[in-house]
């Protein structure tokens, strides 16, 4: 098994939002969960490469939808999780975008 930095479904790509965002390399299906863009484990905030390369859209076809785990062993490994889902159908060619939730617009 090889390490891929982002879903095979998605590029990166020059984005009119914002220098470099990701695209869909084929038609997409609203409801695709394309995996993890964030992590947060205390107080860190940590971005996969699929959340650095998110841009920001009032009207987003994707959103970051939070898994929160606890260890039952150890109370103190308590992390959360964010994956990026499309909320709509995404045609190939098209930015994924989401509304920024963790970081001020500017």
């Amino acid at each position: 098994m090889s390490y891929r930095p982002l879903p095979p479904e998605v590029r990166l790509g020059f984005s009119d939002i914002h220098d470099i965002g990701l695209f869909a390399k084929k038609d997409i299906e609203k409801g695709h969960n394309f995996g993890m863009s964030h992590l947060k484990i205390g107080e860190r905030l940590i971005r996969t490469p699929l959340g650095g390369f998110l841009n920001h859209a009032e009207h987003a076809n994707c959103f970051k939808t939070a898994l929160r785990y606890t260890c039952e062993e150890d109370s103190k490994i308590n992390y959360k999780v964010w994956n990026l889902v499309a909320i709509q159908d995404i045609k190939e060619g098209k930015e994924l975008t989401v509304k920024y939730t963790f970081y001020e617009v500017e």
